[in-house]
């Protein structure tokens, strides 16, 4: 014990420098770490640039179904407008003036659920405290 800690602080009689294969390592390491961070630049780029491609993606996949959502609306009040009316048609023996009517409504409240379902107009569902 009493060796390893002379030698070690007397320097090895190289007056405070480290040795060759020391100061080798230490080259090799700092050029390993520069290395090391140019991978890691490039992978966070990479990954950066394909984040944003899934987004996308997502945002596409996103805006169609906001789009299939707002357009069964429309189509559902009209479907559901021209089947009352057909239905009171046959009832009745009005034909065609309860379809043409129901068909009218329903285009009208297929409308009105497709601006709600947008956000355009505001939806009945009101706090009455």
């Amino acid at each position: 014990m009493a060796d390893g800690t002379r030698s070690n602080q007397q320097g090895d009689g190289n007056n405070g420098r480290p040795p060759a294969d020391e100061a080798a390592l230490s080259a090799r390491l700092t050029h390993l770490e520069e290395r090391l961070s140019h991978v890691r630049k490039d992978r966070d780029s990479r990954s950066a640039q394909q984040g944003g491609e899934a987004e996308t993606g997502s945002a596409k996949a996103s805006a169609m179904a906001r789009g299939f959502r707002l357009s069964s609306e429309l189509v559902a009040g009209v479907v559901v407008g021209a089947v009352i009316g057909w239905g009171i048609d046959r009832l009745l023996s009005t034909s065609p003036w309860g379809l043409i009517v129901f068909f009218l409504l329903g285009f009208a409240a297929g409308v009105l659920n497709l601006m709600r379902a947008a956000g355009v107009a505001p939806s009945d569902h009101t706090d009455r405290s």
